[in-house]
């Protein structure tokens, strides 16, 4: 007779065994739901400190638009289809091409840091993608833009960002919607012009293409996914599986500054940065109530791309205005040039960063490691204020030059030393009296300082 002590045992053992490699094969079988990765306000901050030191960068928009000339949107616009767009493909040969010379103005500029379109809505690329034809080395240009720009921007010292699309009026899968050059007035014109083609496949291209570009290029400080437009007939977070193309990215480049266009506003982890787009902002901009990291892109004129007869270009005082005053209100500019078909900045372009230089290289002290002025600082009118909360001093950028004389408010307890920046002079003060006896009375040149925009350097107490 069989010995059941033994057979129970057996049976026992057998029959953990066996649940538990069902419940380890239940557990493999689920789908795997990985967080982005998670930081504290002080890691965010110490990530992203280059960024905000920095203050001001150059955006490029550079494709196939620059031969038609006429806005970066111009396949949209005029409703091309790919068969119409193609002859600027097959004319694309930037013979002056000569990234050394784009890195050299963007740094005596003053710009820090610069982002180029890898590939805008049109779908070009400017690098040799394994995932398409559709790209730079395959025009009459024949060479990988990508890996010459990375190459001369950090030789001049500058962090280098990426633009990628979201967005693809070339690529066959993309549904089309409508932001699209074909967008239809109907849903069942939309359905029959989608029919066959497949936005996962589209999904996965992304994810390849963003794989090559953050594998390919060294170290990629920014990427700039641009843009959801969710809604009737447009796209969202789960069209480009945006969750699962920013976890790429930042287990790709874990110190990656990304912007906020992916449509994952509420989601921990889902941006680092808005972007207030072609105006100015009233104040720093919030979220939930909460201040947050921003960054104004702005262009010299109306467009992105190279656009031969746009005349609303912006004067040299404008720009620095603009970038000072975003510094004001706690925030970056990033300064847009469209290169020509030749591959050459435009000469107005090459005017205006050679301006900003000039004024920079004086006042960049301004400008670099600053952010907004804490509450207690009363700008003067026709004043815009930066502080650097390191060194503890003021800045006064004076927009309106005034007769000789300047008074701050309730500024006599906080001041013990003032200079014009451009060239450390000292600017004597005196405090004023009665009511007014916290008040600074300042005595300045007659003459304007031969700079753009004259800066006063605040030394306080």
């Amino acid at each position: 007779m069989p010995d059941l002590k033994v057979n129970t045992a057996y049976m026992k053992t057998k029959t953990s065994t066996i649940l538990i490699a069902f419940l380890l094969l239940l557990i493999i079988s689920q789908p795997v739901h990985s967080q982005l990765p998670r930081e504290t306000e002080a890691q965010k901050m110490q990530r992203m400190k280059w960024w905000t030191d920095a203050r001001f960068g150059m955006f490029i928009h550079w494709g196939l638009y620059a031969s038609p000339a006429r806005h970066e949107w111009v396949k949209n616009h005029e409703r091309l289809t790919n068969d119409q767009y193609q002859k600027y493909f097959d004319v694309f040969n930037p013979d002056l091409f000569n990234p050394k010379d784009w890195a050299k103005m963007a740094r005596e500029a003053g710009m820090k840091y610069v982002v180029i379109t890898a590939k805008h809505h049109e779908g070009f690329c400017l690098w040799d993608s394994k995932y398409t034809d559709y790209k730079a080395p395959n025009t009459p240009f024949g060479r990988d833009i990508l890996k010459e720009y990375v190459e001369a921007f950090r030789a001049e010292g500058l962090k280098v960002g990426f633009y990628y699309s979201l967005i693809d009026w070339h690529h066959p899968d993309y549904t089309i919607d409508s932001n699209h050059p074909q967008r239809q007035n109907s849903d069942t014109a939309y359905a029959r012009l989608n029919k066959g083609r497949d936005m996962s496949k589209y999904r996965e291209y992304m994810k390849n293409e963003v794989r090559e570009l953050l594998t390919n290029y060294g170290e990629i400080s920014i990427i700039w996914f641009d843009f959801s437009f969710p809604g009737k007939n447009g796209k969202g977070h789960d069209d480009w599986d945006s969750e699962n193309l920013l976890k790429l990215a930042r287990s790709l480049q874990p110190g990656i500054i990304v912007d906020d266009r992916l449509d994952l506003r509420d989601v921990e982890g889902g941006w680092d940065f808005t972007t207030p787009e072609q105006y100015k902002v009233t104040k720093w901009p919030e979220y939930n109530g909460k201040k947050v990291p921003w960054e104004t892109c702005q262009t010299f004129s109306g467009s992105w791309g190279y656009y031969r007869d746009e005349t609303s270009w912006k004067s040299p005082s404008q720009l620095l205005e603009l970038l000072i005053e975003s510094v004001s209100k706690g925030g970056n500019l990033l300064l847009n040039v469209g290169p020509t078909a030749r591959g050459t900045f435009d000469p107005r372009a090459q005017e205006r960063l050679k301006a900003m230089g000039d004024w920079m290289k004086f006042n960049s002290r301004s400008v670099y490691n600053c952010t907004e002025a804490p509450a207690e600082f009363t700008a003067p009118s026709n004043t815009l204020l930066t502080y650097n909360p390191v060194t503890r001093r003021l800045y006064i950028h004076l927009l309106a030059y005034p007769m000789g004389n300047l008074t701050l408010t309730n500024m006599a307890d906080k001041v013990k030393y003032i200079q014009l920046l451009n060239d450390a002079s000292e600017v004597q003060f005196s405090k004023g009296r009665g009511e007014a006896a916290n008040d600074l009375n300042l005595s300045l040149p007659v003459l304007k300082p031969p700079v753009e925009i004259p800066v006063l350097e605040v030394f306080l107490k």
